[in-house]
């Protein structure tokens, strides 16, 4: 119900009556006056109601005399009357109907009432009620109504002093409120008060308004008391404390802050009045020492006061919060006061206090902000913020190392000392037994035995104090252990928290008034208002290193996990602030703080400790003591959770993580995860203190880097508790979120994060070195975690990665290898696998950027990263293999990087990757790779680790000319397309284009690196392999050959072929001849290959046949070539070189390959083809067959139709050419080509060594040269036109040079014949005919062609003599056949016998048919023939072989038959007259031979060999003796003589008693005589010489008997008994037989032919015989008696005639 109401109004009029008769009532006996005075109010009050329509305004009009009553009772002093009056007016003035005389005249009223001390509470109430109800009360009535509370405050009763200060307090707040409302009133009024001149109050009041003047006359005295100075307003203070003082000071100033800022009079009070005032009052605080003045000291104004000091600090705090604006200077001094007192030579409590009021300020971040400004940022001016952070750091500091008396540290106090009860336990404090005795759960810090429990003094971000609200504490309060701490701690971290979180808000809104900036201005750029950034940057400068010693500090010593979490959030929280703001060093040191705080205590981290010694490098001063960083203390006492070994190379030993250790950690984690992007080159320290932890703790890098808890094994001193094994997993977790969160980074800090990592690493690979403990892989796992979840991005960071990926690769430690090759390849085959945007298809760059690495890793020499290499290579062509387009030279590159020191296995796998690609790939790849696969399959050949790899690589490349030929278009197509594009680039740089084979056409290039790679193949050191790679080589030419355009043959051929052939050349002329043992285990090698030279023989062997080969079927091809030629010889020269080599099997099948080469026959024009013509001749078949040829072979024409097969491919334009001239020319030059090698191959294989021969170097094999004589019969068909005497001397040298030629003992069983066979070996054969053939073409041919045939009989001849004077192989012994032994390496002479006798066959089957040629007749070739025979005639039973001498004699005689009719015929030209002597001499020689019969012959044989001889005088009497007028007289003679001889002289001296008249040869005797006689008296002579030689012959031969009869009686006389010798008995049988002989001769003859001197030498003889008749011996007797019988015919003398007498 409103005071104004109708009803409201009448009660109150019914309430005054009421109220004023109970006065009168009252004072109806003792105070008349005052009843009278009461009921004429009755009166009044009636009247006023009555008159009036607004009665409360009458009243008010009239309140003077209304309240007169009432004033007047409470004179009376009486109580109930004054109680009942005071009530009445406080009525009064709660309707507020009292008017300011009224309310004067009732404060006076009061006034006398205070004075007498009655109703003490009611005065204070009636007070406050006319105060606070109306404002009437104005200047002095006010001021002695205020003086009044003042004065009830300090009575003796303590409910009035307490009601009083209550009133006062409300009083004073009223006068402010009205102040508040006047200012409401006159808002909209501008005022201009005139400046205040002059600091006199007086003089500055008379701006202000009423209620404004009232509130400045009562501050202003509130200064004066409290200065202990005279009031100014409040007239009738008796006395006033400070405290009482002060706290209304703090009051007005705390609840009306805006009246001191609007007004500037108030500001001056401010200013002038109360900062002063503050600062006198707290100087004793400042001058006092603790401990200085005792306790009783005469001068207590000088100690520490508590009340005072408090409240002062409170002003202060109000004064700092409110007016900070207008008071900088001032609080400049309060806040280094407020430092000051924090310092530990203060009292304990004053420490307390001081620290909640710091509290306070802590709390207030634009405060502190503004303080930042106006001092720290001001050039010389005192850091105060600075000051104030690390004034909290030392007090905190300072309560760990300076214990005082408030605190006492437990450690230091006796057991069961009355320190703390709980804590002062009996066990002896803490520092004894790991957690100490503290067994209470308190949250507390404790430092080197310091022990301070924590407590929970404000609710986060308050700053709710307790001791500042102490008002009512007179003695310092005792204050317990650990509050100071704990407020300290608080403030800590509120500070931390309002900075933080200000500027983290201020930096968010720019970053949203930049991002809309940023959007509707895109082009320009955004620059924010450098202040803001630098006040940030300024605040956190200065507060970063008391704040880090300070929380680096509590954290070492906090045992309690919740407080460890706060300081851990702030570290964190300001180490991300410091990041966001770019202040590295700050951000560092917190960072720094959190790792090692995470590490066991006093673990080496170099990374970690150079940082530290940056910081205290920065120690700073705090009110001149130094504060350092406080390196942790080892003995933290808290639960260990694991023990595992250090990283470090540190002597080996434990390390153990505790709880805290852990808790640190997650921070860490959370620091990475959160923050990440503010980190930059810090990752470094976070990632090592990570790296080092995740080691202790055991975790390894599983797949994909992710780490997990290693197995024990790994770590066999790793201790881990249940706690902590449960945390593992989600720590490890945690690590790999955070490098997967690394996907949302930016740029730049991601390569902050890689290069960190990469350091890391390199630190862990410098570790590893040199020793083989396990490395920490923890940086390579997380460098592979991070590269694979930002593979969207991964251009960015691939080169640094996998750069040192690389490095890691190559480190010794195999761990880490293996490790840098896992994560390399994982990031390679994820980067192929990825799906990026665009497509690697089309983003070729980005393709062979991530197969680069790859390529990279070939470089490296360790076995098991190449193999992991090739593994991930195997895998990226089964996952990504159709896909890889421009990757595929890099992945051939890696595939083909092997190399011979690598070992098998890894060879192995690169030739999986190759097989696959050859099999599956080849059609996906470009052509332009195709090369490339050519040039790796051919490496793979080459290796030498693993034959059946290089075999195999082999089969592949067969494999791909397959794919070659079957996919021609299309390749063809794609490489021109190509080439043209290279084409155009080379010329726009001006270069020629450079690539292997150039002028050939793309297609065929590729055709020439297949066939160049086998060929290096051929010439492997490996035999196997060269064999398969030669017979692939030419198969594949054989093959596919046909694709090539015509002028690539040229360089097939020359680029190819030829060096192929030459480099074979070399390498089997320079093997080694050293036996190779037998191939490793149960291997043998077969003595044909068991030499490296005997193994390239085979190689040359191959490649020879094969280019022959190729020569052959492709013959029309190559002609059409410009060099065919050149080819051709270059060609003949190899096959002479190997025809010449010191290699049987090379020599032979080099002639095999000349064979085949000379198969090839100029397209026949007409149907005589050659074979005809040779069957023509004769030629047997064996002959044109090639030595391979098992049939009767195939004649020598084109090899199978060639021209068919040719033009079946794309081949129109390769059939064979037109036969004309110029071919027919180019072929005979052709053919004469290959005669000059047959003859250089010949003459240089057939050629004797020179020099002694023991060190017989070579003599070639019976094989060998049978085939080279078998060449010449083809060959002789295309050069027989032009081939001349000359030829047939050189074709001479090499038949007699290849027959002399011995064979090995050990060959021989295999080409001899047994010796008693008379048959030719092979070769004999093919020389026999090459001369017929020979014969048969000179035959058949023009005239000119016969002067050969002398030449043809010479070659025969020379191997006729070899039937007796085998040939000389140079100065080489050779054995005869039937001596050698077959063990010993011994030469053997063949057995000439039958060769020579055949040889002497065809001489007179020739000779018969040719002796009238001139040519035979002009070269003497009978006499030749003779001197030839004559040999074997003279040797006769001395020749090898009996057959000889027979065949020799028949072989005369027919060419005698022959030749004599002709020598006579021509005997007048001289042409034969050397033959005479010649043949005289070979009778000679062979009818009285010099050698002797063999004893074994027996009487047939011998008489059969008798019987040839009578032959030969037939001969001689019927052919020779006859014609003597055509022979030379010389010759006649010389028979003469012979046959005078054969007549006596013709015993052998061997035979037996009876064999004796066998073996006289009585029967050749005979004829002789015969012969003699018949020419000696032959009627015929004409000429007196004839006559004579008969003559003489005859006396001789008479006279010799004579001589020997004589001397055999003579001797028979001498001899006695004793018999003659029977060389003289036979001696004389045979004169005796002779003597008979021609006394039938004389008989026989006609008598006119005789000489008569003859008769008489006849006659002479008689009586020498008759002495012989006494001859003892019987053999003799009977001789005798038939020589004596034929004397008969003497007896009767015939008719005497006239002599002529002798002569």
């Amino acid at each position: 119900m409103s005071v104004s109401s109708p009803e409201a109004v009448k009660k109150l009029l019914e309430n005054m009556q009421t109220d004023l008769r109970s006065l009168s009532m009252e004072c109806k006996k003792k105070f008349p006056p005052v009843k009278e005075a009461a009921e004429s109010g009755i009166v009044k009050i009636k009247t006023i109601a009555a008159r009036n329509t607004g009665i409360l305004a009458a009243l008010k009009e009239n309140s003077s005399e209304v309240v007169q009553p009432f004033l007047m009772g409470c004179g009376t002093k009486e109580q109930k009357i004054t109680q009942l009056c005071l009530a009445a007016i406080q009525r009064l003035m709660s309707h507020e109907v009292v008017s300011e005389g009224a309310a004067g005249n009732i404060i006076n009223m009061l006034w006398q009432l205070m004075e007498n001390g009655l109703e003490e509470l009611k005065l204070l109430q009636t007070v406050l009620v006319l105060l606070t109800t109306n404002t009437v009360v104005h200047d002095e009535v006010l001021s002695k109504a205020i003086v009044l509370c003042f004065r009830l405050h300090f009575t003796k009763d303590p409910i009035t002093n307490n009601t009083a200060a209550a009133t006062v307090r409300q009083v004073v707040t009223v006068v402010f409120e009205r102040m508040v409302a006047e200012d409401e009133r006159f808002k909209g009024i501008v005022e201009h008060p005139p400046p205040v001149q002059g600091n006199t109050n007086r003089r500055s009041v008379s701006t202000l308004r009423p209620s404004a003047k009232d509130a400045y006359m009562l501050f202003q005295d509130l200064c004066q008391l409290v200065n202990a100075d005279a009031p100014y307003w409040l007239v009738g203070m008796t006395e006033m404390t400070r405290t009482f003082g002060l706290e209304l000071l703090e009051s007005v100033l705390n609840d009306f802050p805006g009246l001191f800022l609007q007004h500037q009079e108030f500001s001056f009070l401010l200013k002038e009045r109360v900062c002063p005032l503050v600062i006198k009052l707290f100087s004793p605080n400042i001058k006092f020492r603790q401990g200085s003045s005792s306790a009783a000291s005469p001068a207590p104004v000088e100690k520490p006061y508590f009340p005072i000091c408090m409240r002062l600090l409170r002003v202060v705090s109000v004064l700092i919060k409110h007016f900070y604006t207008l008071l900088v200077t001032e609080c400049e001094i309060f806040l280094s006061l407020l430092v000051k007192f924090l310092d530990g030579e203060k009292p304990q409590w004053l420490r307390a206090v001081a620290v909640e009021s710091v509290h306070r300020l802590c709390v207030q971040p634009h405060l502190l902000r503004s303080f930042c400004q106006s001092y720290d940022m001001k050039q010389h001016s005192t850091k105060v913020f600075r000051d104030i952070v690390n004034a909290l750091g030392s007090f905190i500091q300072s309560l760990f190392i300076v214990p005082n008396a408030g605190n006492t540290p437990v450690a230091s106090a006796p057991a069961g000392a009355s320190g703390s009860g709980a804590q002062g336990t009996a066990q002896g404090g803490p520092g004894t037994g790991g957690v100490g005795g503290n067994l209470t759960t308190q949250a507390a810090f404790e430092y080197r035995g310091t022990w301070i429990p924590l407590m929970t003094v404000s609710v986060q971000g308050s700053a709710k104090a307790t001791y500042l609200e102490m008002l009512d504490k007179v003695e310092p309060p005792s204050i317990p252990e650990g509050y100071a701490m704990s407020v300290a701690f608080s403030a800590l971290l509120d500070l931390v928290r309002g900075i933080t979180s200000m500027i983290e808000r201020e930096l968010a809104a720019e970053e949203g008034v930049a991002a809309e900036f940023r959007e509707a201005n895109p082009d320009q750029k955004w620059q924010p208002q450098p202040g803001a950034h630098l006040v940030w940057e300024e605040m956190v400068s200065a507060c970063w290193c008391g704040l880090l010693a300070a929380l680096s500090l509590l954290l070492d010593a906090s045992t309690d996990e919740t407080a460890t979490e706060n300081i851990l959030k702030a570290e964190l929280t300001m180490a991300s602030l410091c990041g966001r703001l770019g202040l590295v060093t700050p951000r560092d040191a917190f960072i720094t703080a959190i790792c090692k705080a995470s590490l066991p205590p006093h673990y080496a981290l170099t990374l970690l400790s150079c940082n530290a010694a940056n910081l205290s490098s920065k120690a700073y001063s705090i009110q001149g003591q130094t504060v350092q960083i406080i390196s942790p203390s080892s003995e933290s006492h808290q639960q260990v959770v694991a023990v595992g070994q250090p990283l470090n190379a540190q002597p080996q030993g434990t390390v153990m993580l505790t709880a805290k250790n852990i808790q640190c950690m997650r921070t860490l984690l959370n620091l990475a995860h959160c923050h990440g992007a503010v980190l930059g080159t810090s990752w470094q320290l976070v990632l090592a203190t990570l790296q080092h932890l995740v080691w202790i703790l055991g975790l390894k890098p599983g797949v994909g880097g992710a780490l997990k808890p290693g197995r024990a094994v790994e770590g066999p001193s790793t201790v881990l508790t249940t706690a902590v094994m449960t945390d593992l997993p989600i720590i490890s977790n945690i690590l790999s979120r955070l490098f997967e969160s690394s996907q949302y980074l930016d740029d730049v800090s991601l390569h902050h994060l890689i290069n960190a990592l990469c350091s890391l690493s390199v630190e862990a690979m410098e570790m590893a070195y040199g020793n083989n403990k396990e490395p920490s892989l923890f940086a390579v796992a997380k460098l592979l975690e991070t590269g694979l979840v930002n593979m969207d991005r991964i251009e960015i960071l691939w080169r640094p990665l996998t750069g040192h990926l690389l490095e890691v690769c190559q480190h010794p430690n195999s761990r880490m290898r293996e490790w840098g090759a896992e994560a390399l390849t994982a990031l390679i085959k994820a980067g192929l696998a990825f799906k990026h945007d665009p497509p690697l298809a089309q983003n070729q760059r980005l393709q062979l950027l991530l197969l680069n690495p790859l390529k990279e890793l070939s470089n490296v020499l360790h076995a098991d990263i190449r193999q992991k290499q090739l593994e991930s290579v195997l895998q990226i062509l089964q996952s990504q293999g159709d896909s890889l387009g421009p990757g595929w030279p890099l992945v051939l590159g890696v595939i083909g990087a092997i190399r011979n020191d690598q070992g098998e296995s890894l060879i192995r796998t690169a030739f999986q990757c190759l097989q696959l690609v050859v099999t599956d790939f080849l059609p996906t790849m470009p052509c332009t790779c195709l090369q490339i696969v050519v040039d790796v399959a051919g490496s793979f050949g080459l290796q030498n680790q693993e034959l059946n790899i290089s075999l195999t690589s082999i089969g592949l490349l067969w494999n791909i000319s397959d794919y070659f030929f079957q996919r021609g278009e299309v390749i063809t197509q794609e490489l021109e397309k190509e080439e043209e594009a290279l084409q155009k680039q080379a010329q726009e740089k001006g270069e020629t284009l450079n690539r292997p084979f150039h002028p050939a056409p793309p297609f065929d290039c590729l055709w020439l690196c297949l066939y160049a790679k086998l060929g290096e193949l051929c010439v492997d050191p490996r035999p196997a392999v060269r064999k398969s790679a030669g017979q692939t080589l030419f198969s594949t030419i054989a093959a596919h050959g046909t694709l090539l355009q015509q002028p690539t043959w040229h360089i097939v051929v020359w680029k190819v072929l030829f060096p192929l052939l030459d480099c074979v050349r070399t390498s089997s002329s320079t093997a080694d001849k050293e036996k190779i043992e037998s191939g490793g285990g149960n291997i043998l090698i077969h003595h044909s290959r068991d030499t490296a030279e005997k193994q390239w023989a085979e190689t040359w062997v191959l490649t020879l046949a094969g280019v022959a080969r190729i020569f052959n079927t492709r013959r029309y091809l190559l002609q059409q070539l410009g060099d065919f030629f050149e080819a051709w010889e270059v060609l003949l020269n190899h096959i002479q070189s190997a025809a010449l080599s010191k290699n049987n099997e090379v020599s032979l099948a080099a002639l095999k390959s000349f064979q085949e080469i000379l198969q090839i026959v100029t397209p026949v024009r007409d149907s005589d083809k050659v074979c005809d013509a040779l069957a023509a001749m004769g030629v047997p078949p064996v002959l044109i067959d090639p030595l391979s040829a098992s049939g009767p072979g195939r004649p020598l024409v084109r090899s199978d139709s060639l021209v068919e097969r040719l033009t079946r491919y794309n081949g129109a334009e390769l059939q064979a050419p037109p036969p004309g001239e110029e071919s027919a020319l180019e072929d005979s030059a052709l053919w004469w080509s290959a005669w000059n090698t047959w003859y250089r191959t010949g003459t240089d294989s057939t050629r004797p060594p020179s020099g002694p021969t023991e060190k017989l170097s070579f003599i070639p094999s019976q094989p060998f040269l049978t085939a080279l004589i078998q060449i010449f019969p083809a060959l002789y068909q295309h050069i027989k036109a032009n081939f001349s005497m000359e030829d047939l001397k050189k074709l001479g040298v090499i038949l007699h040079g290849a027959v002399s030629v011995p064979i090995s003992s050990d060959a021989s069983p295999f080409i001899l014949p047994s010796y008693t066979e008379a048959v030719l070996t092979s070769l004999q054969e093919a020389v026999l005919t090459a001369l017929d053939i020979l014969q048969k073409a000179i035959c058949v041919g023009p005239e000119n062609l016969q002067v050969m045939y002398p030449a043809i009989f010479e070659q025969l001849l020379l191997f006729v003599e070899f039937s007796c004077k085998p040939p000389q192989y140079g100065r080489m012994e050779t054995k005869h056949v039937a001596n050698a032994k077959y063990n010993q390496a011994e030469w053997v002479a063949l057995n000439y016998v039958p060769f020579a006798e055949r040889s002497l066959e065809v001489v007179v089957d020739l000779y018969h048919k040719t002796a009238c040629h001139k040519a035979v007749i002009s070269e003497k070739v009978l006499q030749n023939i003779i001197k030839t025979l004559k040999m074997p005639l003279g040797l006769k039973y001395s020749c090898p072989s009996e057959s000889t001498w027979k065949l020799a004699v028949s072989s005369l005689l027919r060419v005698l038959s022959i030749g004599l009719p002709v020598a006579r015929q021509h005997a007048s030209s001289g042409k034969f007259d050397t033959m005479w002597p010649e043949l005289a001499n070979a009778f000679e020689d062979f009818l009285f031979t010099k050698s002797t019969s063999p004893d074994n012959l027996s009487i047939q044989e011998f008489q059969k060999n008798e019987a040839v001889d009578v032959e030969v005088v037939q001969l001689i009497s019927t052919e020779i003796l006859p014609f003597a007028n055509f022979i030379p007289k010389d010759f006649v003679g010389q028979i003469m003589t012979m046959l005078n001889k054969g007549s006596i002289h013709s015993q052998s001296p061997s035979f037996t008693e009876a064999e004796i008249d066998v073996r006289m040869r009585e029967e050749f005797s005979k004829v002789c005589f015969e012969t003699l006689l018949q020419f000696s008296f032959s009627n015929k002579v004409s000429t007196p010489q004839e006559g004579y030689i008969s003559r003489m012959a005859l006396s001789v031969l008479l006279k010799r008997s004579q001589d020997v009869l004589r001397r055999y009686v003579e001797d028979e006389r001498l001899s006695g008994r004793c018999p003659l010798p029977r060389q003289q008995v036979t001696e004389i049988i045979f004169v005796l037989k002779a003597i008979s002989t021609l006394m039938d001769s004389l008989k026989k003859t006609q008598p006119e032919n005789v000489d008569g001197n003859t008769w008489a030498q006849v006659i002479a003889l008689y009586p020498t015989l008759v002495e012989c008749i006494t001859c003892s011996s019987s053999e003799v007797s009977s001789a005798l008696k038939e020589a004596l019988g034929p004397f008969k015919d003497f007896m009767q003398p015939p008719v005497s005639r006239v002599q002529n007498g002798e002569s």
